[in-house]
């Protein structure tokens, strides 16, 4: 089963490693810490700000991966969001597609939220595809937004509304529920 849990103070290690794995850090924009202190200096800077969360992605209670909102205090009521899987024997099992359903219930249900927004790189097919499934609409293009590795990328603008995530809720989580995923 899938689920999120609160961040824990042995999660920043954990953290430190999965975004320098070349498989996650690939699909960022932005750079890891280049220190183990500039990460733990991030990691409770993270926990304190209010306009923040972070969740990590169990997979049958093992840490799996990583799950952020942020702008939760926006008075627009919308918030960016962010994942991966750190875990490389986490990957092609549906964890990320079970984390972003029970994301977008925290969001929608928790924080009252009116829209998810997310940026993915433009040639990040699975990230596009994943985030599509869950009911995710393409609402801009940025042309050569990041630079990554020397390369400038172009990076996909997508969301998602409340009542667009409820119009689609059940038939997610029943058919999360029926690959065991996520509990009923």
């Amino acid at each position: 089963m899938i689920d999120l849990r609160s961040l824990a103070d042995e999660d920043c290690a954990r953290l430190f490693r999965w975004r320098r794995e070349p498989e996650v850090d690939r699909w960022m924009s932005d750079l890891p810490a280049q220190t183990e202190a500039e990460h733990a200096q991030w990691f409770v800077e993270m926990r304190a700000d209010p306009d923040q969360r972070g969740w990590i992605i169990t997979y049958n209670g093992d840490p799996a991966g990583y799950l952020t909102l942020s702008g939760l205090t926006s008075r627009h009521r919308r918030a960016s969001w962010g994942w991966y899987i750190g875990e490389p024997w986490a990957r092609g099992r549906g964890v990320g597609r079970a984390a972003q359903a029970l994301g977008l219930d925290l969001a929608f249900h928790e924080f009252g939220l009116e829209k998810v927004c997310a940026e993915v790189l433009a040639d990040n097919d699975t990230a596009l595809r994943a985030q599509a499934a869950a009911g995710f609409r393409r609402e801009g293009y940025l042309r050569r937004h990041v630079c990554k590795d020397g390369q400038f990328r172009d990076v996909v603008l997508l969301a998602i509304l409340a009542d667009e995530w409820a119009a689609r809720r059940d038939n997610v989580r029943r058919d999360l529920a029926i690959s065991n995923l996520i509990a009923a």
